[in-house]
């Protein structure tokens, strides 16, 4: 009876050690299942860069001395905002639409204006 070779599932190498032992060293079963994991959340992982990505630009547009600020549309997609990205909306009593990337938001005024808002925390 001949006990068969383990083999490394990332490179291929000859296993020593433990009989239920699947990689080489650490590097190998990072490298293995990173690699499995990278397509699987590919768009997830676009999306949420995306979002932090407009939360960032809603930020840095309403420094820290404004509570809001109006900026225009061609501003904000000049900086890379991409406005199909969001995480939700709010709807105040008199039927405005805030839409917000987190804590940072934006109502439109016009077509081409907007005015950019942060949540206030409630202490």
């Amino acid at each position: 009876m001949f006990l068969e070779e383990k083999k490394c599932l990332n490179c291929q190498k000859p296993i020593q050690g433990r009989s239920d032992k699947k990689f080489c060293d650490d590097f190998c079963r990072s490298h293995y299942n990173n690699h499995l994991k990278s397509g699987r959340y590919q768009t997830v992982r676009k999306i949420n860069n995306a979002l932090k990505k407009n939360r960032k630009i809603l930020e840095l547009a309403l420094s820290d001395v404004k509570e809001t600020m109006r900026i225009s549309r061609e501003q904000l997609l000049l900086k890379g905002f991409q406005f199909k990205y969001h995480t939700h909306r709010y709807i105040n009593k008199k039927g405005d639409v805030y839409i917000y990337c987190y804590d940072y938001g934006y109502l439109q005024l016009d077509s081409d204006w907007f005015l950019i808002v942060k949540v206030r925390e409630h202490v």
